[in-house]
């Protein structure tokens, strides 16, 4: 540990010498000032962790002013530095003053010397301690800054996409919570992100938290956090993702199947914007924006009494639903584009492209598991691939190959259309009625309505 670099300025000579030579033994650098309108220069070139500032420079004046105008010099520009002032004259209201104006300490002429060694340790110590708060502040905003990095991307422009992000756009920028639903593999996440990236926390951390992996018995553990002994494996105090999110956004992801027992803490922590660690009886206050993702129908699990009604209530603020691949067009070939560039570089091929038939298949494929079938059955066919271009044939994109792919797609199809004949015949002239129904949005459903032809 450094020892520490102690800068004095005293116009007395006899001050200086006296205090260099107290202090050099036990010290890394000791530089003495008689003038101290050289302050600024000196600490601009060289580092120190201490300053002991005389208060009176002018013959006759035991005001202090002087001191104090240096002192607050030298907290504006370099505010992890210490200040010990020294004084001759023992005026408890001056040391009042030189406090409050952000000096460290004081010490009175004549001093004593055990007692100004120990002040000058403890004023390092503490310069030290700021420098390295600052260095952790800095570490953590560029850690911030890594984990919030855009590594994935949002890609494509169907207008089913462009409504998607218009809705984010206008939503970002408030605090309100957000639920986005959509199938799988739809990419919840990503808009999550988006939302985060253009809100006015984005400095902050979003933090994820996979509701479908976290156990039941560390569910509280997890995301509240415990106390060192809480249980036999706390062997540390340990903060909960609704703490490390504070300030930033919480990312519960398929929050829809999360048991219904617990459902009731989160809404609780939720609701009261604070959270008791276990094994604790202190509650911390956390200020977080929610963001929610579940690919599951949330109002009919709140009918079968499988999630709470309050809860829904609680994250459904805004509700942004991601429309499926299929449903996106010609973004299907735009992914198909991206992802092969990405994997033709990761595995060092050469520059790939897609024949008209494989082009073709790739559009009138179902794509149940959306973007990240995409992306693995495009991964696959470059690992395999043994020529420039990627034909249909490259691409196995179900158990059953040829036309029975075809079949099975096509049915698909004409069930979902049949489900939306249905929802409109159940509810005549009303879209709305008929979308809730099918659990859609109404702009979606006119995009299926025309999509099929129906009017």
């Amino acid at each position: 540990m450094p020892k520490g670099n102690i800068l004095i300025v005293d116009d007395n000579k006899s001050v200086l010498s006296a205090l260099e030579i107290l202090l050099a033994p036990e010290f890394d650098r000791i530089q003495c000032l008689s003038n101290p309108n050289l302050i600024v220069t000196e600490l601009r070139s060289k580092p120190y962790h201490l300053v002991l500032l005389d208060m009176n420079f002018k013959a006759g004046v035991n005001t202090g002013n002087e001191g104090i105008f240096w002192l607050q010099q030298i907290r504006e520009n370099h505010p992890e530095l210490s200040v010990v002032l020294i004084t001759a004259y023992g005026d408890v209201e001056l040391a009042v003053k030189a406090l409050k104006s952000g000096a460290t300490d004081f010490i009175l002429k004549p001093w004593d010397n055990t007692k100004l060694l120990a002040t000058v340790r403890s004023a390092i110590q503490l310069s030290l301690s700021r420098e390295e708060v600052k260095h952790l502040r800095l570490k953590e905003k560029e850690l911030k800054r890594v984990i919030n990095r855009d590594e994935k991307f949002i890609i494509g422009s169907s207008p089913e996409l462009m409504q998607v992000l218009k809705i984010v756009r206008k939503v970002a920028k408030t605090d309100t919570n957000i639920l986005i639903t959509g199938e799988n593999g739809t990419g919840k996440e990503l808009i999550a992100r988006e939302v985060h990236r253009l809100s006015n926390r984005k400095d902050e951390m979003l933090v994820s938290v996979d509701m479908g992996a976290v156990s039941e018995s560390l569910f509280e553990s997890e995301l509240f956090g415990h106390v060192k002994g809480a249980f036999t494996d706390a062997r540390e105090n340990r903060s909960g993702k609704f703490e490390v999110a504070n300030k930033g956004s919480l990312f519960l992801d398929e929050i829809g199947n999360l048991s219904f027992h617990l459902q009731a803490k989160l809404l609780t922590a939720i609701q009261n914007r604070e959270v008791t660690r276990i094994g604790s009886n202190q509650t911390n206050p956390v200020d977080i924006r929610l963001i929610c993702a579940t690919n599951k129908s949330l109002p009919e699990l709140v009918e079968k009494g499988l999630f709470r009604e309050d809860l829904l209530y609680r994250i459904n603020t805004i509700q942004i639903e991601i429309p499926p691949l299929r449903d996106r067009g010609n973004d299907i070939l735009v992914l198909a584009d991206f992802f092969l560039k990405k994997y033709s570089y990761k595995y060092d091929k050469a520059a790939l492209k897609l024949n008209s038939q494989a082009r073709e298949k790739l559009l009138k494929y179902h794509w149940p598991g959306n973007i990240r079938e995409l992306e693995h059955s495009i991964e696959k066919a470059v690992i395999l691939s043994e020529n420039n271009i990627l034909k249909a044939d490259d691409f196995f994109l179900t158990p059953v190959t040829g036309s029975k792919n075809e079949t099975n797609t096509l049915k698909l199809e004409e069930m979902e259309e049949r489900l939306i004949m249905l929802a409109l015949e159940k509810n005549p002239g009303n879209v709305t009625a008929a979308a809730e129904q099918l659990g859609i949005t109404r702009q979606t459903l006119y995009n299926k309505m025309k999509k099929f032809g129906i009017g």
